[in-house]
């Protein structure tokens, strides 16, 4: 008789961090509810708020790369467990503050850190070290897992705001996130060459080797390696642009915004969450497109899209919701994060071993962008009394990014730099794309 086929421990893996990522994105949902509350009762100007998410941003990008040699070194299960703390420290301590600088170190400094831990470096770690088949789906539904938080977290924290106060909602936060480190600790496993598995969808047991040299030197040295080469700027650059007109942007000026023109916090709330919604479906989607399809072609219809939608919003915002404004959350929110998949799978086909460390890095540029438009669109609602121009600009950089990933289609043998401390390989003329993780 026929034994039942055994879970392969990697769902477990992937189950536990899509949970561990829910938990870290409620207090990254936060700052479009809080904005107001805390402008109307210190009286800080938006830019001064808004310039304390840009430090949140900034460091969530910035540690990534660092957190993944971390991973890669300590173990994923300390890092995360620790990650988690610091966005409860973080999320917590904001209900003492009394002064702009405290904001800046709460919020942008002990939660952009704890965030940055867990952010998609992270995935890619994950992934890369438990599948080879479905690798692009799970890269997809681990993505979606902060559009998830983002989609619990909204609706509850914008109810809370309005009905308790901005603390209430830091708090629960702050206790979301403690909830999920036992469960890390008890769950979350390193490599499936410790249970005497290979990753799901191989054949042979991968050797677990720890990396010599600190986290820090691996990711300045990945770092070092692929900015010689050509697709790392191009990734990097279309990253950028698209942390800019999305956490950045979007995420955190939306609800002000659709505020300015009469519509109540809350239900502003709702459709941001919307686009959480949507989000899961449209990245997961993309995951799946991503073990089928060439990942530049991807990026390009999703840069193109999003810059379209982002030139017509102006024009949707009104005191109720508008069913044109609807069709936007919709369409926005499947495209919100669906480039991280392609992303991720082209870091790995052109830096390979490097592949994970090197997309933390190209994840940083993601958050640069999102902390340079958070502050900007601040400084344009300060200085104009309204958004549009940032719209705007935000459409307008959304078509050069697909422009960018149009030049990626020219490099496609582009050679991939070897382990850090190992010379790179010369370039190969031509040499065709190959895919470890199709199906």
């Amino acid at each position: 008789m026929n034994r039942p086929a055994r879970l392969h421990p990697a769902w477990i893996v992937a189950a536990v961090a899509f949970v561990a990522l829910v938990g870290a994105a409620g207090f990254r949902a936060t700052p479009s509810v809080l904005l107001h509350p805390l402008h109307a009762e210190f009286r800080w100007p938006v830019a001064t708020i808004s310039a304390a998410v840009s430090v949140n941003l900034l460091l969530y990008g910035l540690t990534a790369p660092f957190a993944a040699a971390l991973m890669d070194r300590f173990g994923i299960r300390r890092v995360v467990a620790a990650a988690l703390a610091l966005v409860a420290a973080g999320s917590g301590l904001t209900v003492f503050m009394t002064a702009s600088w405290q904001l800046v170190l709460c919020w942008g400094v002990l939660v952009g850190l704890g965030t940055g831990s867990m952010a998609l470096a992270f995935v890619a770690t994950v992934t890369g070290r438990w599948f080879v088949r479905r690798r692009g789906l799970v890269t997809g539904v681990l993505t979606a897992g902060g559009a998830a938080g983002q989609l619990v977290f909204l609706p509850l924290l914008a109810m809370l705001v309005a009905a308790s106060g901005w603390r209430a909602a830091a708090l629960v936060v702050a206790g979301a996130a403690l909830l999920v480190v036992p469960l890390v600790l008890c769950l979350l496993r390193e490599h499936p060459a410790d249970l005497g598995l290979p990753p799901y969808g191989a054949t042979e047991i991968e050797p677990v080797t720890r990396p010599a040299g600190g986290a820090a030197a691996r990711a300045v040295g990945a770092l070092v390696q692929a900015a010689r080469t050509r697709p790392f700027w191009l990734l990097a650059a279309g990253f950028a642009i698209c942390g800019a007109t999305t956490n950045g942007l979007v995420g955190t000026h939306f609800i002000p915004a659709a505020h300015d023109h009469g519509m109540p916090q809350t239900t502003a709330a709702g459709l941001l969450a919307l686009v959480g919604l949507f989000d899961i479906v449209g990245t997961v989607a993309s995951g799946w497109l991503t073990d089928r399809f060439d990942p530049r072609l991807l990026l390009v219809a999703y840069y193109a899209l999003r810059g379209g939608s982002l030139l017509v919003l102006p024009g949707l915002f009104a005191a109720t919701t508008e069913p044109s404004m609807l069709v936007f959350i919709i369409f926005y929110g499947l495209d919100w994060v669906a480039t991280v998949p392609p992303t991720v799978a082209l870091c790995r086909e052109y830096f390979g071993a490097s592949g994970a460390v090197v997309f933390g890095w190209v994840f940083a540029s993601h958050q640069v962008g999102a902390a340079v438009a958070a502050t900007g669109a601040g400084l344009v609602r300060d200085q104009l009394g309204e958004y549009t121009l940032a719209w705007y600009v935000a459409g307008t950089l959304s078509v050069g990014a697909a422009i960018l990933s149009l030049m990626l289609l020219r490099r496609r043998g582009a050679a991939a730099p070897g382990p850090v401390g190992v010379p790179a390989p010369s370039p190969l003329p031509a040499a065709p794309r190959v895919w470890s993780y199709r199906d």
